[in-house]
């Protein structure tokens, strides 16, 4: 039977879809802002002029910035770190929230809350610094990829593993099946949701994070994308000339409406280290959502 709906309910649901359509388009807009601002002239972006339909469409700022020293280099330093330090840190925090589940792991309680309690406490910077260097992991790939498990994932997995019913676990152990079996053949698949959603956390966690480089890489060869986006924007002005007198010195003059300025610099760089992250989410987003709530069953 089709349910009659008041003229409240109505109008309350006006109401919502007004909302989320208003807060949606205010989260979007920085992002098709900075887009359209890369591909219109770069003159009437620096009188700006644009703001909500791009004039003078061109892509050559796009050309032009992938051209920039280092920018490759980081470019795949960044995937390197993306993509083996998310698969670590997954497979990994998958193991210790497996372990520290088992009721019958020797002090299991005490392990977790040890992990639990470097939410809180570290030992700061200063002594991280020393930490590093006396392990020999400045001017290192392995100090992108070294930590390995998320306190605030674990969390995630332990809760989500102790939701699956122990029965299948103990039917397992009845067929002969050891902790290692169990836990690749069983426990992986059927933790698919919540391993999709620390992925995500921790492949983004990765693909932004430059103070680490900042803090322990000197050798320019280690350099990630986020670094060179920090250095790009505090010397945009100075690299907008150095591009334009790169291009002077081939015999190619820029036109003036895609002169190559600061602000160009700026927003183009930004674009291309924030594409990736906007093109793959979308494939994630249904395990994002059904990892978090299923996650979140158990306090």
């Amino acid at each position: 039977m089709k349910e009659r709906r008041s003229a409240l309910d109505l109008g309350f649901d006006i109401f919502i879809y007004m909302f989320y359509g208003l807060f949606t388009l205010l989260c979007v807009f920085p992002f098709y802002y900075i887009f359209i601002n890369t591909i219109s002239s770069n003159d009437l972006v620096g009188a700006a002029q644009i703001m909500f339909v791009p004039r003078g469409i061109h892509f050559s700022n796009y050309v032009n910035v992938l051209k920039l020293r280092l920018l490759p280099n980081a470019l795949v330093i960044t995937l390197l770190r993306t993509i083996l330090g998310t698969a670590l840190n997954v497979l990994c925090t998958a193991f210790v929230g497996y372990s520290v589940s088992r009721r019958e792991l020797w002090g299991r309680k005490w392990v977790y809350r040890f992990f639990i309690v470097t939410m809180y406490f570290n030992a700061g910077i200063v002594a991280g610094y020393l930490n590093m260097q006396r392990l020999h992991l400045t001017n290192n790939f392995l100090v992108y990829i070294i930590g390995v498990i998320s306190v605030f994932n674990l969390i995630l997995v332990k809760t989500y593993i102790e939701s699956v019913p122990e029965s299948l676990h103990e039917s397992a152990e009845i067929d002969g099946a050891g902790y290692l079996h169990i836990f690749f053949r069983i426990m992986l698949p059927l933790c698919t949701p919540i391993l999709a959603t620390i992925a995500i956390f921790t492949a983004v966690g990765h693909w932004n994070s430059f103070m680490d480089t900042v803090m322990y890489i000197r050798d320019q060869r280690l350099f990630t994308l986020q670094y060179i986006l920090w250095q790009y924007f505090n010397e945009a002005e100075q690299l907008a000339r150095n591009i334009q007198l790169m291009l002077a010195s081939g015999g190619t003059v820029s036109a003036p409406a895609v002169t190559l300025t600061s602000t160009a610099v700026k927003m183009t760089v930004a674009m291309v280290i924030t594409l990736p992250v906007l093109c793959v989410y979308p494939f994630f987003q249904k395990y994002f959502v059904r990892g978090i709530m299923i996650g979140a069953v158990k306090g």
